[in-house]
């Protein structure tokens, strides 16, 4: 009978405890690597710090973030930000979206196709931008050389405002339109070909399946790769830092033209070694990330309903 008794509170414990010990290794992870840098940099952001003298670090608690608001360079930077926000996101949706369609139909070398749509996201980031970089040269770019095929000018890439920002996010658009491709594949696959034939039976055209069916039905899928295609533009760092390398490569051009948040961060942080202020910008760009990709969850959740 005690065997009993203590085999059914082993029994209890292990059902009323067991399921947090399966779950605490990732709280332990995220404590590790993903809370504790968070609350740290907040705390270093309330501090005057210099990265190379960090004996003198002195609280100052919100001037950093005062003197943020007032920063003409900072708001610059948000600009070229939320500019290229809207430039890399939108596109790279719509471009996945059509590239699924074409890969969700019965074509021979399908898998391979499937295959090199993900190249471009496994390529090294720093690459693709030199590489591209070369591409969007003013005197012997690619791009240039097709334009004077059509009688256009050259066009110095890195000088202008737009035309700089239509450089960076052809890049992104680039690397990662693939990546959200599969995942909508992957979903277009699990929806029931019966929806098409009665659709075909009622006399519907493909393109009319396509967003009457397909896009309703992927409308999770969409606002999924929505929040991470934001939160992924919204930090951009590699491709406007080796976009134009050298001298003016912290600033993101030599009018700052094409320099983000994440870059303006770079700046104050490790060329300056502001460390405080810097850690101000990450927490302020952190905060507009999320509310930037709460307003598209939302905008997309609308039209779900509409």
């Amino acid at each position: 009978m005690v065997l009993m008794d203590k085999a059914t509170r082993r029994h209890r414990w292990d059902m009323k405890f067991a399921p947090y010990g399966y779950v605490a290794p990732y709280f332990l992870i995220f404590g590790v690597f993903g809370l504790f840098p968070l609350l740290y940099t907040i705390w270093v952001s309330l501090q005057e710090r210099n990265l190379l003298d960090e004996a003198a670090a002195r609280i100052i608690w919100f001037d950093n973030y005062a003197k943020l608001m007032a920063d003409p360079y900072f708001w610059n930077a948000m600009g070229n930000t939320l500019s290229l926000w809207l430039l890399t996101t939108v596109p790279q949706i719509l471009f996945a979206l059509f590239i699924a369609q074409l890969l969700n139909r019965k074509v021979r070398t399908r898998t391979l196709f499937r295959m090199g749509v993900i190249l471009p996201n496994i390529t090294s980031v720093a690459a693709v931008t030199i590489i591209f970089a070369q591409l969007f040269g003013r005197d012997f770019g690619l791009f240039n050389w097709l334009l004077g095929l059509f009688g256009a000018g050259q066009i110095d890439w890195q000088a202008g405002t737009a035309s700089s920002h239509i450089a960076i996010a052809v890049m992104v658009v680039w690397r990662w339109t693939g990546y959200h491709a599969l995942i909508f594949l992957a979903s277009m696959q699990a929806i029931s070909s019966s929806l098409y034939e009665a659709a075909t039976l009622d006399g519907a055209s493909g393109r009319q399946q396509f967003w009457r069916i397909t896009v309703p039905l992927l409308r999770p899928q969409i606002i999924f790769t929505t929040i991470i295609a934001t939160t992924g533009n919204m930090r951009l760092l590699a491709e406007p830092l080796l976009f134009n390398p050298g001298a003016a490569a912290a600033t993101g051009g030599s009018d700052r033209q094409f320099q983000t948040a994440a870059l303006y961060l770079y700046e104050q942080g490790f060329t300056k070694y502001d460390f405080g202020y810097s850690s101000s910008i990450a927490v302020v760009l952190a905060i507009a990330t999320v509310i930037v990709a709460g307003i598209g969850y939302l905008v997309t959740k609308r039209i779900r309903t509409e």
